[in-house]
């Protein structure tokens, strides 16, 4: 049964999603540490047209935590309900790195400037206009979206997700 960690967001996970939904959704998929299970994991979201967008995978020895940014959040989460893998979501922040040779810097200095921690990163699979991008997970991620956007980066949603530059 999913449940919804670390969301103080004003938006709710279930009513408020749409083609306006202003964040990426992280699905954190409880493993067994044994050879094969990420193969199985990834082989059924795979063999179901859904595309893996971002991966990091935690180890703590006898189980694992694997977190994953899909590129259609519907199709992943009616997959998951109806598999035997436990899992619970959490909110991210896309953000399109700006052209600047420095784009981490200065994405990270306009977070710290608003005192917003980041708990951790990793880059998208997604590329516009020949740019990548980044999830974040923030410890507000309302304030986060607000500091981003008034200071003019593209925040990447999960309808950016779907339909991607693969090679530009």
């Amino acid at each position: 049964m999913p449940m919804d960690f670390g969301s103080e967001s004003m938006y709710p996970s279930d009513t408020m999603r749409g083609e306006g939904w202003p964040c990426i959704r992280q699905f954190n998929i409880f493993l067994e540490n044994r050879v094969g299970r990420l193969h199985e994991l990834l082989r059924r979201l795979e063999s179901e047209n859904v595309r893996v967008m971002a991966l990091s995978v935690i180890d703590s020895g006898d189980c694992a935590i694997a977190r994953l940014v899909l590129n259609n959040y519907e199709r992943a989460k009616e997959i998951f309900d109806l598999s035997e893998f436990n899992y619970f979501e959490t909110d991210l922040v896309g953000v399109l790195l700006p052209d600047d040779p420095q784009p981490y810097l200065r994405i990270c200095m306009a977070l710290m400037q608003a005192e917003l921690n980041i708990h951790y990163t990793y880059p998208l699979l997604y590329r516009k206009k020949g740019r990548g991008a980044i999830a974040l997970y923030i410890e507000d991620v309302d304030q986060a979206l607000k500091t981003l956007k008034e200071r003019g980066y593209a925040i990447v949603t999960e309808s950016d997700l779907f339909d991607y530059d693969e090679f530009t």
